[in-house]
């Protein structure tokens, strides 16, 4: 062969492939449902980055949640993964619960406060000198008692000689809930001989301490790597693993009733495995009733999304123009069809997705803003400066305490503000 006609052949093999690998035009303009939520949030305010939650798909996700729960196992709400009174409220009314589990010490604080007749798990251990602030500011008789309405969660012996140390120290009986390693390795016990220890630590001193159950979580049981163990094996593990604590307290501790013990355990990725025959009695979850990008697994397909962000289009522009290489713009577009607009969004940086119009991206070569970020699209969105970018939270816990409100939306129109848990 020639070489001229080698290198031919080679650059058109050069040039195909690149071809190959140009992105297609992923733009498409919004939906029906997204423009009329466009249409209202233009018509209404309030004109700034907004975290919406879709009542209507909200009801949709606790009927989903009703049917998923087993009879025998009461629901606790996680209250990082709504983050807000009133939609704490709204849950606890349509799933008749008045179960909490808590994660952080101000919402600790203000369910004491506000929400006087919640039963309360912790879920996670705190600092001993986190749990002293809260008896320090809590209020006496206001409704709450926390000898009788709060459990705290205990993750090793050492923890539990702090809270004893403190419990007698403040003149208070604390109500302790064991954590136990079911498989995720992330804290807790790990063997039933500490638990023994345990147990006996706490019918010692009835006066400060209650023994009020055990708490598993299993989430890694939906998260392995097939290759490695099955769902219905990594699930049938995690259950023996709890069901041997179980064990050690019905034979080695017969004055302690199971059946008024908080077993509890779960979580959204893994609240559809506990049915019939589950060892729990109190599963909790939270983030599949708005279910954010980071839950879209298999185990929750039946849930829906009931979140979003949006924001307002600040400027409009053609093409993209970067600092120092503008004349590469109609390089950049004729290369990628969806940089042939460049917006710039109120705020930005959120731990969210584009979700609408679709095919809308970041521009990883410009940079990343909090105050207006570049947001590049295709052609065909069809919006324009004062329409809204629509974002799809990858979780609530941290996105919705972004937000100083809620704005609710019923049947794709602002209904009502909600307000946001804050530190106390």
């Amino acid at each position: 062969m020639k070489r001229r006609h080698f290198i031919l052949g080679t650059s058109a093999v050069a040039v195909s492939s690149a071809l190959v690998l140009k992105p297609k035009n992923n733009g498409a303009p919004y939906s029906p449902y997204f423009q009329r939520l466009n249409d209202a949030l233009s018509l209404n305010g309030p004109y700034k980055p907004a975290l919406l939650v879709d009542l209507n798909r909200l009801d949709k996700n606790l009927e989903t949640l009703k049917s998923t729960i087993s009879k025998n196992i009461n629901y606790r709400i996680v209250t990082k993964s709504l983050p807000s009174p009133e939609l704490l409220d709204y849950v606890m009314s349509a799933m008749s619960t008045n179960r909490l589990m808590l994660f952080h010490l101000p919402f600790l604080q203000y369910v004491a406060n506000n929400f006087h007749d919640s039963d309360v798990l912790l879920g996670k251990p705190m600092p001993v000198r986190a749990v002293e602030l809260f008896y320090q500011k809590h209020v006496v008789d206001n409704g709450f008692e926390p000898s009788e309405q709060l459990q705290w969660l205990i993750d090793t012996p050492e923890r539990l000689r702090q809270y004893q140390l403190l419990a007698k120290k403040l003149g208070v009986n604390m109500r302790i809930n064991v954590e136990i390693d079911v498989g995720l390795h992330r804290g807790g016990l790990s063997g039933t001989e500490e638990l023994t220890g345990m147990l006996r630590t706490i019918q010692s001193d009835s006066k400060h301490l209650t023994f009020s159950g055990l708490m598993g979580y299993d989430p890694h049981v939906v998260k392995l790597p097939s290759l490695l163990k099955s769902e219905a094996s990594a699930f049938g593990v995690s259950q023996e693993i709890y069901r041997k604590f179980i064990e050690v307290i019905v034979e080695e501790f017969p004055s302690i009733d199971v059946g008024r013990l908080c077993l509890n355990g779960a979580g959204s990725p893994t609240l559809a495995l506990h049915q019939n025959g589950s060892v729990i009695n109190d599963i909790s979850a939270g983030s599949c009733l708005v279910k954010p990008k980071d839950f879209d697994i298999p185990s929750l397909t039946n849930f829906i999304p009931a979140a979003y962000i949006a924001t307002p289009v600040l400027k409009e522009m053609p093409g993209v123009r970067l600092p120092s290489v503008e004349r590469l713009s109609a390089l950049f577009e004729w290369w990628d069809p969806n940089q042939a607009q460049t917006y710039f969004i109120y705020g930005g940086q959120w731990m969210a997705d584009y979700e609408s119009p679709v095919g809308l991206q970041a521009n990883g070569l410009y940079g990343i803003s909090t105050n207006q970020q570049i947001v590049n699209g295709a052609a065909n969105l069809n919006i324009g400066v004062d329409d809204h970018v629509f974002l799809r939270p990858r979780q609530s816990e941290a996105v919705f305490l972004q937000f100083g409100r809620i704005l609710t939306i019923r049947n794709e129109t602002l209904d009502a503000e909600w307000s946001i848990l804050q530190d106390a």
